[in-house]
Formats: structure tokens, sequence, C-alpha cells
């Protein structure tokens, strides 16, 4: 009996061991799924404040999590990431990975 479940026990563990290929697949098969998805009727948001003739970043939330992000000046280039994507790109940003500083050379902004 204990050796039955022992045998189930290393079957689960290598059935929920995904290769990286596996991995890369999977990931493929989401974002088809997600660049897939009818956006045309999504509800588009941006910072508070902006005003509509002002260059500004927005995004949609679509199922699953996901979230369509594009520029108010060229509303026909959209970026699609998945929730996991999203995530990581909101921890980042909390988190000072994107601040900017002034470049000295030109006064722009310069990643760091």
């Amino acid at each position: 009996m204990a050796e039955a479940a022992d045998a189930a026990g290393v079957a689960d563990k290598d059935s929920a061991a995904e290769t990286a290929a596996d991995v890369k697949a999977r990931k493929e098969r989401e974002k088809d799924e997600l660049y897939a998805l009818d956006i045309s009727d999504v509800e588009w948001h941006s910072a508070p404040g902006t005003e509509e003739h002002e260059e500004r970043v927005e995004i949609a939330y679509l199922p699953e999590g996901a979230v369509a992000m594009r520029s108010s000046l060229d509303p026909d280039t959209v970026l699609r990431y998945t929730e996991a994507e999203w995530r990581a790109f909101v921890l980042g940003a909390r988190d000072g990975e994107f601040d900017l500083e002034p470049a000295p050379h030109n006064g722009g902004l310069a990643a760091q």
C-alpha cells in the first residue's frame, strides 16, 4: 500500500514539473489567446487629472487579470500583458525599478 502511495507521489511530482520547453509553449499559448481577444469594447483608463489633448498612457482590464496598454496619441497600437506580467511590472514600479532621473547632457529622462 505504501509503495502505491509512493509511486503515485512520484508520478504527481513528475506531472507537475514543467520543463523549460513546456513553460515556453504555455506562455506562447497564453500570449496567443490574449492577442486573440476582441478588445473593441473595453473601457480605457488613464491617470486622474490628465487632459484629453495630453499624451497619456491608458490601460484596460481584460479577462483573467490581463491588461491592455496604449498611448492616447496612438490608440491603434495596443500592448497586452498577462496577469503575471502586469503584476511583475506593478511590483517593480512600486519598488523603484523604473525611477528615472534627468540626463545631465540633454535635460531629458534617462534610466539610472
